[in-house]
């Protein structure tokens, strides 16, 4: 039977539905929006209750996200569709189903995705039967959850691995051998370019805060692009050696950093992120893109913070002030082939880890494959 067939529509008008910026840590009544949390905050204004049949199940328009919602609550601001069951269908068999429906349809970005949904045909068994089917893919899904948790804690392990190498590297340098990070830059720190996003499109690739993290830039990092003048490409191209620090974030984010190892084309930067040039005869960049990368380097790259509502920063001074480790190159060297080769291993674990859950998220669409289609 054709999706919008099994559900009813429920309105939201546009004076009850609540932005972002107006959420609470806590109140009277969850909001619901279109994040990968259940919950995106609160409201203590219950005129804003959303009027429905409970349970109902909420479709992210543009990210796909899928909601089983048994409480009362209050709507985000956009991007979400309130879908109330009807009579001849389990709400957990369309929860399920509509998760399967999810994955079937193409990504279309933050484009909007119900149209797609809402067209395609799922199989309405009787209700025992959707009962059993539901039974047994929480069965599976149960076995599958505690693996990927497992797979998780060993994610969070290596963490703390990473860190106690880089601790045990850097605790042996003696505080008289630190320096003041102005020291070893070429010219001044400099900060990328703004664009809106409406201006992404085709053009010049662009690096944002979310395409590096550990010192390394994401290697299939989902590049943006924007059309851009020549003197804006010449001005924010990012060179091999150039150190990348995120001087705009959430207070857990600010200050990471990572060195350009490699660019096969041109690339830019945006606003939240500075860019820092080194004296490659003072410094070893990996060296010291390393220590930034650790908690006690962090800690000083972000000690001098200034921090707002949602966000924090540091300006050019502040990463220029920063206290980092410079013993003279051959030690910084030979520390280096500690470093890498401790952390190698923790890198092919993580490889690994990182490959197992990327299967279990395609075993899950399997489940639901086999469920909707007649196998399981």
């Amino acid at each position: 039977m054709q999706y919008k067939l099994l559900v009813k529509k429920i309105s939201v008008s546009a004076d009850k539905k609540i932005k972002q910026k107006e959420y609470l840590p806590i109140g009277k009544l969850p909001i619901i929006d279109q994040g990968k949390q259940l919950i995106g905050g609160y409201s203590d204004d219950i005129s804003k209750q959303v009027s429905c049949n409970l349970p109902v199940i909420i479709f992210g328009d543009h990210t796909k996200n899928v909601k089983l919602i048994p409480f009362q609550f209050a709507a985000g601001a956009d991007g979400i569709k309130v879908l109330e069951p009807k009579t001849n269908i389990s709400p957990k068999y369309l929860y399920y189903g509509t998760l399967y429906l999810t994955f079937r349809i193409e990504d279309k970005g933050y484009a909007r995705h119900y149209q797609h949904i809402e067209k395609q045909d799922l199989p309405v068994p009787p209700l025992s039967e959707q009962e059993r089917i539901v039974a047994r893919i929480e069965e599976l899904f149960s076995e599958l959850d505690k693996s990927v948790e497992t797979l998780k804690k060993t994610k969070e392990q290596l963490v703390v691995y990473r860190q106690a190498v880089l601790k045990e590297a850097f605790d042996s340098i003696p505080k008289s051998q630190y320096v003041l990070l102005r020291t070893l830059m070429i010219g001044t720190p400099q900060n990328g370019l703004y664009k809106p996003k409406s201006a992404y499109g085709n053009g010049t690739r662009i690096l944002r805060v979310d395409g590096f993290y550990n010192g390394f830039i994401v290697n299939d990092y989902d590049y943006k692009s924007l059309a851009l003048t020549n003197e804006e490409i010449d001005k924010y191209s990012l060179k091999i050696g150039d150190l990348v620090v995120n001087r705009v974030n959430s207070m857990s984010h600010l200050g990471k950093c990572a060195l350009v190892r490699q660019l096969n084309e041109t690339t830019v930067f945006e606003s939240n992120i500075m860019r820092i040039q080194l004296n490659e005869e003072l410094v070893n960049l990996e060296y010291i893109v390393y220590y930034l990368s650790s908690l006690a380097g962090k800690k000083a790259l972000t000690k001098n913070a200034k921090q707002a509502v949602n966000q924090a920063s540091i300006n050019q001074t502040d990463v220029g002030n920063t206290l980092v480790p410079v013993p003279n190159l051959k030690i910084q060297i030979s520390q280096l082939r500690v470093i890498e080769s401790r952390l190698s291993i923790c890198d092919s674990i993580e490889k690994t880890v990182d490959t197992a859950l990327q299967e279990a998220e395609s075993l899950r669409q399997s489940i639901l494959k086999e469920a909707f289609e007649g196998g399981i």
